[in-house]
């Protein structure tokens, strides 16, 4: 009875890529630093770090004026808007609009389940740790929620690292692929700088966003593997 079990989690473990455990661990991994994070900042732990960080991005003796020009703080708005709700929901329901089109089911209904599953979570742990906004400076933007996780950073980053994991599973070549991943990166990254540059969040917001936004698109890819959807060079 014993080997007949041990037969049958061999074979569950088979069916199983190396890399779907990579991204097992590495969605396991995130949702840790995630919750690290939370708790570290919860115990008041990041503070320091936190407002150093904000003070560095601001005019010494003005911390009404951010480090750079008025046209970096105009092309710094702009970058934020990339993960603003607007975007992110025009992006998502052309992604999978275009999936569909292109009888790629799968790679839609992973798309739109991402990206609920991470507004759901971010709009959750928004109102758990109830993290006021940075007070330190002016806010450059509007701001209307929690401050902890970063919802910009959150869903900037499972909507374009899932976008480009997409894309790049229907891609063979692998400049392709990289391109995909490399912009997706530059976005997640824009976005979430622009967010501490612009006194709306505090830096740990913004990390936490990160790990939350890329544990969602990590199961996104795993999903995309068990559900067995057609790719190309993955």
């Amino acid at each position: 009875m014993v080997k007949a079990a041990l037969a049958r989690i061999w074979r569950f473990v088979k069916r199983f890529e190396a890399r779907v455990l990579i991204g097992l661990a590495l969605a396991a991994g995130a949702l840790w630093a995630f919750l690290s994070i939370a708790d570290e900042m919860a115990e008041g732990e990041t503070g320091v770090v936190d407002r150093r960080i904000i003070l560095m991005l601001r005019e010494p003796g003005d911390l009404t004026d951010p480090v750079g020009s008025k046209n970096v703080e105009e092309a710094v708005r702009d970058i934020t808007a990339l993960g603003g709700t607007t975007l992110v929901v025009l992006v998502t329901v052309v992604s999978v609009l275009a999936f569909v089109f292109h009888k790629k089911r799968v790679h839609a209904a992973v798309m739109a389940g991402v990206m609920l599953a991470a507004w759901g979570s971010s709009q959750a742990t928004k109102a758990l740790y109830g993290r006021p906004r940075p007070d330190l400076v002016p806010h450059e933007a509007y701001v209307y929620s929690a401050s902890f996780p970063s919802g910009h950073s959150t869903m900037s980053t499972a909507a374009f690292l899932t976008l480009a994991m997409l894309v790049a599973s229907l891609e063979a070549r692998r400049r392709s692929k990289g391109l995909a991943y490399v912009m997706a990166g530059l976005v997640v990254v824009g976005v979430g700088f622009s967010r501490v540059y612009l006194g709306v969040h505090w830096p740990t917001d913004v990390l936490a966003g990160w790990f939350l936004g890329a544990t969602w698109a990590l199961l996104g890819w795993i999903a995309l593997r068990a559900l067995n959807a057609p790719t190309r060079g993955t």
